[in-house]
């Protein structure tokens, strides 16, 4: 009898939501007072937060998760960038680069043996790979999907695209005071939070749309219902218990 591997308590969302944004925005804005914290403590403390809260997960999950690691390496810069009173111009760079990058990487790995965008959103947390992968090859349509995936990271990779020029003019628009100023830490901390309404939104319908694409296209090409090709409803097989044997 095979034995189903523990799992880790599903995170509420609410906890990172407030670990990663309600926190280090009401640190930034609230205590960077000279009588308080000071901006350079006010801006180590609030991004210890969302540091601690990424390295908490990788360790905890034992596993290098790509997005976390560019979140904890894009907050880690900021912090970096703050103390150092950096001209905000490099910040806005920064937060414009890293999504840039991010997604140049996602079409140029197109060219290579392993598309990143495999490794982002075929992952055994969403889905039952191992049945998804063997549905296409009984139909025969393991290349036709491969052609269908081309389509689908240049939408994902505009997401990346969209989210940079958001963030850069977020970044400039916001970021106007003295780098290391009280001012500066504060506005720092409410770009933090808009950045989660004017950034996060428009790049999550992108996203939405690209994976129910891919939802899409996944059901018809195996020709099983989404349910069966998703990895909780495998979860949910393995670990339900065996009928009991007439005797």
């Amino acid at each position: 009898m095979s034995k189903v591997k523990p799992e880790h308590k599903q995170e509420n969302p609410l906890v990172s939501i407030v670990v990663n944004v309600v926190i280090p925005v009401a640190v930034l804005s609230l205590l960077s007072k000279e009588k308080y914290l000071g901006p350079v403590w006010a801006l180590v403390v609030g991004l210890l937060f969302p540091i601690g809260y990424g390295l908490r997960t990788l360790i905890r999950d034992r596993k290098a998760d790509f997005i976390s690691i560019i979140g904890i390496v894009s907050v880690t810069l900021t912090g970096v960038f703050g103390i150092l009173k950096l001209p905000p111009e490099y910040i806005a760079i920064k937060e414009a680069a890293i999504p840039l990058l991010l997604g140049l990487a996602i079409v140029g790995s197109l060219k290579t043996r392993f598309p990143l965008i495999k490794k982002i959103m075929m992952t055994e947390s969403i889905f039952d790979v191992e049945r998804l992968t063997s549905a296409l090859q009984e139909k025969g349509n393991e290349s036709l999907f491969e052609k269908r995936l081309v389509g689908l990271t240049w939408g994902f990779a505009s997401s990346m695209f969209l989210s940079s020029g958001l963030n850069y003019m977020l970044a400039k628009i916001m970021l106007k005071s003295e780098p290391g100023s009280e001012a500066f830490i504060a506005e720092l901390g409410k770009m933090t939070g808009l950045s989660h309404i004017v950034v996060l939104i428009p790049c999550m319908v992108v996203m939405i749309w690209v994976m129910n694409k891919l939802f899409n296209t996944l059901t018809e090409l195996t020709g099983l219902p989404l349910d069966d090709l998703l990895a909780a409803h495998h979860k949910k097989e393995a670990s339900a218990p065996a009928p009991a044997e007439e005797g």
